[in-house]
């Protein structure tokens, strides 16, 4: 079963267009990882998927609601402790397994700290962890692993490998290797040529 299909997929970042022609699949089960320079798009080309910004050119075909995406910012409420955080994303996306979701971060030490109080990579474990209570089939994430130690790494890797398992599928833009069984596309061959990028009038090649 295909979760999501990627064509011609053209895509711009502040009315430049960074990468075009991008063609994928997903199928259930299946992780694809992003590879390229910094600024190439691939954060771009994830907001796009994640249906938080239009492609240029190009099509997106998944499911309504099939989405769960993980950015740079962890989307957490201050005052509500490890567990309440994860019990209100639960409840906005139609329950989870919270105690699941605990432990397979290694929170359960931490269930009644307020995350205001928790570390950057304590706050990193309880953003990813918000994944498994999301019941979505596609998770698109953008550098998950940044300030988790190596044996949180070995966690989230592991929490993919289950959420893969169960029928999911996963699209990550990390330069970090998860000993995932995962295709990888480098975005590089992808890169706008610069005849097809619009520029704005004024446009100055030396800050490009």
């Amino acid at each position: 079963m295909t979760l999501l299909a990627v064509q011609d997929l053209a895509v711009a970042r502040g009315g430049l267009r960074t990468v075009e022609g991008v063609s994928f699949a997903l199928d259930a089960g299946q992780a694809l990882i992003l590879r390229g320079p910094n600024g190439i798009g691939k954060t771009t080309l994830l907001r796009a998927v994640a249906g938080l910004q239009p492609p240029v050119a190009g099509r997106i075909e998944m499911a309504d609601d099939a989405v769960a995406y993980a950015a740079h910012a962890d989307g957490l409420k201050g005052a509500l402790t490890v567990t309440e955080n994860l019990a209100f994303w639960a409840q906005i996306f139609g329950g989870g397994d919270v105690a699941g979701a605990i432990a397979a971060m290694d929170l359960t030490g931490l269930a009644h700290r307020p995350a205001a109080a928790l570390s950057a990579g304590q706050k990193r474990r309880l953003g990813l962890a918000r994944l498994m209570v999301a019941r979505r089939p596609l998770w698109v994430l953008d550098e998950p692993t940044v300030s988790l130690d190596a044996a949180s790494v070995a966690r989230f890797a592991a929490m993919v490998r289950g959420h893969l398992a169960q029928g999911g599928a996963a699209l990550i833009a990390t330069h970090i290797d998860l000993g995932l069984d995962a295709g990888v596309l480098d975005l590089t061959p992808y890169r706008a040529r610069a005849d097809s990028t619009a520029r704005p009038a004024g446009f100055n090649e030396a800050f490009a």
